[in-house]
């Protein structure tokens, strides 16, 4: 062999050896260098993922009545990396489940912002059938799947909706707040009522499957899965039983009620009307039960026993009549003329009855409202010493409910004023505010937390919706005990001559809220009408009640408590323009304690008035 062709024999030798080593040496970057990194491109080709939702935990009564439960729920979902011809696939899917392509693509384009793993869904709470329509075709609908998941159910429909609270998805803009840590897209959350409250206890955590698919995204088998771990179960301090029958006697006023007990300050009911079904919410809202929400003007979303703020009225008369024997103002025994009105200054304030009371002491002030007696014992009390008393039993603060976005009503004094309109006090407002009208503002728990101090004989305690939280193992996880907020000495003396003209007002033929008495059961109450337009601007136009507007109608009150002699249940009642609490709203609170305590109710007669 010469030199020559050695040399070319040994060049194509190196370029062999070269090409050998540059396979080898890829062969060893594939398998040994990027091994795991191939694998798991593998694992992604054949895997997905999909989240299994948590079941929230129940809520029940006080007494083991279930009030929310879940519900099976079956959606069509769509894995977006195995689908091709989206167009054909939605034109398929919408012919096969009835309804229309555009859905489907509105749909898909709401979930741009979930993460690519995470399974688009097309269509939520199907019915079965559409469900086994779309299972017999998954051959010919690539990258679909059919998902069975918890929807919140409500046994009971509206009943309690306003304390339950409702649902809907996680927003973007929640997600970015430290408070949502650990939601996914697309999740469920509490958006107002106790399932917001409580949503950390009731939400529980999801579990994930791990799905094998073949070369078309369809599902050949669950490799792995990840159980989720349901919510906690908890119990209210609400009796469903009395609960239904408050909502029942409201029929379709509107407006609110609270029942609470005198003694531990646990709500057994509460009721705002107008309702609405939660179970709307929970399987989303369509456009046009939103609308018929939104046009209402009786706002039934709102939770009015807690965010509600109206003038308390004459049942505000409570108050005035204890800060003024607190003080010194009046006595057991003050005896005031009432001839139907009274001038202080160049104003005439008029008496709810025209021809006058007469002459009236504390117990028959009560008994009939005569709105003479307290501008008069209000006007030399002071607005200072009034709010104070006021707010020592719970008004214009917030009482600390365990229920959002509740709201603190006003009692003002001459400090506010200056502050909120850089103005003094006049001696005229203090006499509004005596009778629960001018700036006084309450809303109806606030009214029920003051009756009951009244009734215990001065405690204030913190009203809660809450009685425990369970884990499913038992463990013990919130726990609610009544708490004293403050306790006010207030004088037997002074207490026992309220307690009799209460009882009077109800039991009594004279008394405003004589007409709502139960037979054989005694108990005492005092009845208010909060104007919404001057008396004035009423006597001027000389028109009767049911020819005035519905929007400018008073609204009417009644707190109570029951039995008179020994206070347990204590009721707040507000009628948004109901006119007159002795007739509208008295017969509510009297629903009320005919079932709570078993008492038969008897018929029904025009009231004596307030």
């Amino acid at each position: 062999m010469s030199f020559q062709e050695k040399k070319q024999f040994s060049i194509l030798l190196a370029v062999v050896i070269g090409i050998f080593a540059i396979l080898f040496l890829r062969l060893w970057y594939l398998q040994i260098i990027n091994t795991e990194n191939f694998q798991t491109q593998s694992e992604e080709n054949r895997t997905r993922y999909a989240l299994i939702p948590a079941e929230r935990g129940p809520i029940f009564d006080r007494n083991g009545e279930l009030l929310v439960e879940n519900r099976p729920s079956f959606n069509i979902l769509a894995l977006r990396q195995d689908i091709g011809d989206r167009d054909k696939l939605f034109s398929s899917l919408a012919a096969i489940m009835g309804i229309e392509v555009a859905e489907l693509e509105n749909n898909w384009q709401q979930a741009r912002s979930l993460p690519p793993y995470i399974p688009v869904p097309l269509a939520e709470d199907v019915g079965r059938g559409a469900m086994e329509k779309v299972e017999e075709n998954t051959v010919s609908l690539p990258g679909v799947l059919v998902e069975t998941q918890p929807m919140r159910a409500y046994p009971n429909e509206a009943l309690a909706a306003h304390v339950l609270g409702y649902l809907g998805q996680v927003t973007e803009e929640e997600l970015r707040h430290p408070d949502f840590e650990g939601y996914y897209p697309g999740a469920y959350v509490g958006k107002s009522g106790l399932e917001k409250v409580l949503d950390p206890y009731l939400r529980g955590a999801p579990g994930m499957h791990r799905i094998e698919v073949d070369v078309k995204g369809k599902k050949l088998r669950i490799l792995k899965t990840r159980e989720p771990k349901p919510g906690n179960r908890v119990f209210l301090t609400i009796r469903k039983d009395l609960q239904k029958a408050a909502e029942d006697a409201f029929g379709d006023q509107a407006g609110a009620a609270v029942a609470l007990n005198v003694h531990t300050g646990e709500v057994l009911a509460m009721v705002s009307r107008p309702g609405f079904n939660p179970a709307y919410f929970a399987r989303g809202i369509r456009g046009e039960e939103w609308q018929k929400i939104l046009k209402d003007t009786r706002h039934p979303l709102q939770n009015k026993a807690i965010k509600g703020q109206y003038p308390p009225g004459s049942t505000f008369k409570i108050v005035t009549a204890l800060a003024a024997l607190k003080a010194g103002i009046a006595t057991t025994d003050t005896v005031v003329y009432c001839p139907g009105s009274i001038h202080f200054g160049n104003r005439r304030f008029r008496c709810w009855k025209r021809g006058g009371h007469g002459w009236t002491d504390l117990r028959k002030a009560l008994r009939e409202s005569c709105d003479v007696y307290f501008y008069k014992i209000g006007y030399e009390l002071g607005i200072d010493k009034l709010s104070e008393t006021a707010k020592n039993l719970g008004m214009g603060t917030l009482t600390g409910i365990d229920l959002d976005g509740e709201k603190k009503g006003l009692m003002p004094d001459r400090e506010w004023k200056r502050k909120r309109f850089d103005e003094k006090w006049y001696d005229g407002e203090t006499v509004n505010a005596s009778i629960g009208q001018g700036f006084v503002l309450a809303t109806p728990l606030q009214l029920a937390v003051m009756t009951a101090a009244v009734a215990n004989g001065g405690k204030v305690l913190k009203p809660y919706v809450v009685s425990r939280v369970e884990h499913w193992n038992g463990q013990m996880l919130l726990e609610n005990v009544p708490t004293v907020v403050r306790d006010i000495a207030f004088d037997k003396k002074h207490l026992k001559v309220v307690f009799q003209g209460l009882e009077a007002a109800v039991n009594e033929r004279r008394g405003t809220a004589w007409t709502s008495r139960l037979e054989d059961f005694r108990f005492a109450g005092k009845t208010g009408t909060a104007q919404v337009v001057k008396l004035k601007e009423k006597l001027e136009k000389n028109r009767d009640e049911e020819d005035i507007p519905y929007r400018f109608r008073d609204h009417a009150l009644f707190v109570a408590f029951a039995p008179a002699d020994v206070p347990e249940l204590a009721v707040a009642v507000v009628v948004e323009h109901g006119s007159h609490g002795g007739s509208v709203a008295a017969p509510i609170t009297q629903a009320i304690f005919s079932h709570y305590f078993g008492v038969e109710m008897p018929q029904q007669k025009t009231s004596n008035g307030d």
